[in-house]
């Protein structure tokens, strides 16, 4: 194996689970959050398509999170699964580079459009009368394809740096997804200044646009305090405690992971972390922005009804 490991092009994913009952019980959990998540987030694309009351920018900014989620989580569990079902751990430099790509892409992306639903947030509730300046259809334009080009451009910039280094020790990646920090670890030469850039990649796209939604949401806090209306209290504060329910539950385990040195991380605690912003976050955004929302759900009942009807 270890020959093998050695000539061959293709890099070998440990996987998540364990050869045992309780890995059998983890991938059959996984599998049903895969399944979740899809549904979840294709009901809320849907719905904000056919709802005619949900076409504002808050709600295509959601929609848009959701496609980004769908494409996250099924960039990584598929072939996880396929890998602990077969037996077959391989995958292909190729697969690994463009699974890599995607992966980063969406990351960043993500990252990006949960500081523009923030400022969105920001307007309506501070500056209500400026709304439908500040977010005309243009700027909303501006935020989704700004979100997907920068995180593009930071994507191929990191996958042409980790595919045309030497890779000469065994090429078992310790992950269940390819992970650049985790295939680097196998690289013949000092990658130290590629740690550099995972940390000033970290700040740019996660830890930036999180203190500007903090801030954000600090003045908008202030706002609600001063609102005369009991119920426009309650809904803004719901709306906003929501974003920050996902916001925190994306940002927190995937900063922790990136911004450590190498020295502190061990290969089973940053497993364990990828499993929330890759796995489970995809699948809760659409639970918590549905059930906590009245919008939401009165359109699911209107598309519902509609579909019963014809």
């Amino acid at each position: 194996m270890e020959n093998n490991n050695q000539t061959s092009t293709d890099f070998f994913l440990l996987g998540l689970f364990p050869p045992s009952e309780i890995g059998l019980f983890s991938f059959i959990f996984i599998v049903l959050i895969f399944l979740m998540a899809l549904f979840g987030n294709m009901s809320m694309i849907i719905v904000i398509l056919l709802d005619t009351h949900l076409h504002t920018p808050m709600y295509f900014l959601l929609s848009q999170l959701s496609l980004m989620d769908l494409n996250y989580i099924s960039t990584i569990v598929p072939k996880m699964a396929s890998n602990y079902l077969f037996g077959n751990k391989s995958i292909s430099f190729i697969g690994c580079g463009v699974q890599s790509f995607f992966f980063i892409t969406l990351a960043g992306a993500e990252g990006l459009l949960l500081a523009c639903m923030a400022y969105d947030r920001y307007v309506a509730i501070c500056f209500p009368l400026h709304y439908v300046i500040h977010m005309r259809k243009r700027v909303l334009v501006l935020m989704i394809t700004g979100s997907w080009i920068m995180s593009s451009i930071n994507s191929c910039a990191h996958n042409v740096y980790a595919l045309h280094i030497p890779y000469c020790r065994s090429r078992t990646i310790n992950h269940f997804f390819c992970d650049l920090p985790a295939m680097l670890t196998l690289a013949c030469m000092d990658t130290w200044v590629y740690e550099y850039t995972v940390f000033v990649s970290t700040t740019l796209f996660l830890v930036l646009p999180f203190i500007g939604i903090a801030c954000s949401y600090g003045r908008v806090l202030l706002t609600i305090c001063r609102m005369h209306s009991t119920e426009g209290r309650k809904r803004a504060y719901s709306t906003c405690s929501t974003h920050l329910t996902v916001v925190t539950f994306y940002y927190a385990p995937f900063a922790y992971t990136y911004l450590r040195p190498r020295s502190l991380r061990t290969p089973t605690e940053d497993k364990i972390l990828a499993v929330f912003y890759t796995i489970l976050t995809p699948m809760l955004n659409p639970i918590i922005y549905s059930l906590r929302n009245k919008e939401v759900m009165g359109a699911l009942r209107r598309v519902i009804q509609r579909i019963c009807s014809v």
